[in-house]
Order: C-alpha cells, then sequence, then structure tokens
C-alpha cells in the first residue's frame, strides 16, 4: 500500500463510529436505568466465560502443532483446570497452567 488510501481509512472510522455507537448505545441511553435483574445475573458470569473461550481453541487446535492437540497442551489445560477447581484462585490456576505448559515443551523438545 502506497500513500493516502482513502477507501482504508473510511473502513477505520466507519468500524470506529460504529464500536462507539454500540458502546454508547447501552452507556448513554441504557445507562441511566437500572439493570434488570435477570440481565444483572446473566452478566456476572461474561468475566468467567471469556478465558475459557479464549483458551479453548488454543489447547484442540493449537496452530504451533499444525491444529493437532499435543500432550503438553493438553496437560497443562487439565492442570490449569484442576488447579482452578480445587484452590478457587484464578491468577494460580493460570501461573500453573503456564509452569506446566512451559515445562512439558522443554521435556518433549
Amino acid at each position: 500500500m502506497t500513500g493516502f488510501d482513502l477507501k482504508v481509512w473510511f473502513v477505520i472510522l466507519a468500524l470506529g463510529l460504529g464500536t462507539y455507537l454500540i458502546r454508547w448505545s447501552f452507556l448513554g441511553v441504557i445507562g441511566r436505568r437500572a439493570i434488570p435483574e435477570w440481565a444483572a445475573r446473566a452478566l456476572r458470569y461474561t468475566a468467567v466465560a471469556v478465558l475459557p473461550a479464549i483458551a479453548a481453541p488454543l489447547v484442540a487446535w493449537p496452530t504451533a502443532t499444525g491444529g493437532q492437540p499435543d500432550p503438553a497442551r493438553l496437560t497443562a489445560a487439565a492442570v490449569t483446570l484442576g488447579t482452578g477447581i480445587i484452590t478457587r484462585n484464578m491468577l494460580l490456576a493460570i501461573v500453573a497452567g503456564m509452569v506446566t505448559l512451559f515445562g512439558m515443551l522443554y521435556l518433549w523438545a
């Protein structure tokens, strides 16, 4: 790409405006009202669902192995899940999974 490409800047501005309007619709228009109890209850689980939703494809179809699951990532996922269930500490579970993953990759290499 050379010079000033108007189409690219139009897409960037349009996406930025769209993102702003989507967020404003919740914060600006609905922000002064109380959230219904059923919606507040559902929103409590959003943060809990985000990390597994990001991590699951990286365990099941890792790009580093050409999309094939490998023992290192499966073991690290199991250790992370077990540590999280036993300790109820997300940070400790993440660290345990990282240590397991790096240790398994070192042993398998």
